[in-house]
């Protein structure tokens, strides 16, 4: 079938790709596209071929007395709908079949499940139950009320998400193959963490394990695709990504016998850069966007400058929030959301290649590894990705991405975490200091640059010599990564 008139677009037919190779994401699972397919050349819809063809209605066990019927979730008022009755999420952008009468919802994926499957956790096939019930999960000791995967021979139940959990994964924040493992073994008196969400790991029940590191991770962790990169075989090398970003044109040999490069070619500006020590007021780095200090590179013949450790970021590298290599470049006529701190961005910036990844990270947040230590809390902090939201104590924004104390629970969201520790404010005489806690307990504060209230256990930037204290956002601007002449 060439064309498909599909309830997606009642207005442009679907057409037949035979073979798919953009990776797409399909507009009824959300996964990516790779074969045979159906798109809209109007609109850019793009379906498996299995998805575009699904039947508008459906019978099935787990809901026998009424028919379902085949629903586009993101056209209708989320609110009003419940959540998929095997695997408990939301998913709106996902197709699901649906009773309207009994409100009563299944996605697509977890509809068009196989009565028995194969399951790398489990020596013998598991069978689906197509009823309801309360269990507890043999392989993460957590109560479910949902279809159950089932052996019969050994009384084994698993959830269906722990039923497809692999044997081995890569996870992008380590660098040996996790494997799963059923317990571990530990004193008492350990305490063992997620290395990924950074919360408690229940080591009776089941987890993914690198036994040369002593990683560990919790198996939805571990097995989210946000967490994961392809598997390789143990005797490929993956090669380094670093590579420079400048040629040098002239060095010189330095007191210490280290050459320096002194004059530069850099891929971000035309023109060969000179370095300079001179102090430069008022000028901006067109990297990173912060103030410009030495040692620095400067461009005879334009007002362009980049800090010395900022022409020294490699042109590529990988970060522990993405999976894909990043790419150094200049954003010069156009802002990018950061996906680390979430703010507007230009000057440099680190970006995926992979058209539909969309990923981007300034300066600031590249530079910050998977471990944190910061003069704003007492104890170390672990990069934690999860799912859902958490709270910043900083500031109370929520992030999927923040550090979080394995010790206490304190969470820092990298937009506090990148905030720099001192900083000036137009023309005022001294400088600021970023501080942690209120500056006296007389109840009342304010900052004196907005007048409005401030939260107390809000960081908040101060100036002692005059007892003069601001919101960040007062301080460094509202988009404080934007160079407006760059």
């Amino acid at each position: 079938m060439d064309h498909l008139q599909h309830f997606c677009d009642n207005k442009h037919p679907l057409v037949f790709n035979q073979n798919e190779r953009g990776g797409w994401p399909c507009y009824g699972c959300r996964e990516r596209v790779y074969g045979p397919s159906y798109w809209c050349k109007e609109c850019g819809y793009v379906h498996h071929k299995s998805c575009a063809e699904l039947p508008l209605g459906l019978h099935h066990p787990l809901h026998p007395k009424h028919p379902l019927i085949l629903f586009d979730m993101s056209n209708y008022d989320v609110k009003d709908y419940s959540k998929c009755e095997v695997c408990k999420e939301d998913r709106r952008l996902e197709y699901r079949y649906r009773c309207s009468r009994c409100d009563f919802n299944l996605h697509i994926r977890c509809a068009d499940l196989p009565l028995n499957k194969e399951s790398e956790i489990h020596d013998h096939p598991l069978t689906r139950i197509w009823k309801l019930v309360k269990f507890t999960c043999d392989l993460c000791g957590k109560e479910g009320n949902d279809a159950p995967h089932l052996c019969a021979l050994c009384n084994f139940w698993t959830h269906k998400s722990c039923a497809s959990c692999l044997r081995r994964v890569k996870v992008i924040r380590h660098k040996h193959p996790l494997d799963l493992i059923h317990s571990l073994e530990v004193h008492q008196s350990d305490s063992r963490f997620c290395q990924i969400c950074v919360r408690k790991v229940d080591t009776d029940y089941g987890l993914y394990y690198c036994s040369e590191c002593d990683f560990v991770a919790h198996l939805d962790c571990a097995m989210d695709k946000e967490n994961r990169e392809e598997l390789k075989d143990e005797d490929s090398t993956e090669q380094s990504v670093d590579s420079a970003a400048f040629e040098v044109k002239k060095q010189n040999m330095g007191k210490d016998g280290v050459e320096i490069a002194t004059e530069i070619k850099h891929f971000s500006h035309e023109h060969d850069l000179k370095l300079s020590d001179e102090v430069q007021n008022n000028k901006i780095c067109d990297g990173c966007v912060r103030a410009i200090h030495p040692p620095f590179y400067s461009c005879g013949k334009c007002s362009f400058f980049l800090h010395k450790s900022c022409v020294e970021l490699p042109k590529r590298k990988r970060h522990p929030l993405h999976q894909h290599s990043l790419t150094l470049t200049l954003v010069t006529k156009s802002y990018e959301i950061c996906r680390g701190c979430r703010q507007w961005h230009n000057g440099f910036s680190y970006s995926c290649d992979q058209r539909w990844c969309r990923f981007h990270l300034d300066v600031q947040c590249s530079l910050m590894s998977d471990i944190l230590t910061h003069e704003g809390h007492e104890h170390r902090l672990f990069l934690s990705n999860t799912p859902y939201n958490q709270k910043c104590n900083g500031c109370d924004s929520e992030s999927q991405n923040l550090f979080r104390c394995a010790t206490c629970g304190f969470a820092l969201d990298f937009k506090c975490a990148t905030l720099p520790l001192t900083t000036r404010y137009e023309q005022y005489e001294h400088p600021f200091t970023l501080c942690y806690t209120a500056e006296d307990d007389s109840g009342e504060y304010y900052c004196d640059i907005c007048e409005e209230e401030r939260n107390p256990k809000h960081w908040f930037y101060y100036c002692a010599d005059c007892s003069y204290p601001a919101h960040p956002e007062c301080i460094l601007g509202e988009d404080p990564n934007v160079k407006t002449d760059i």
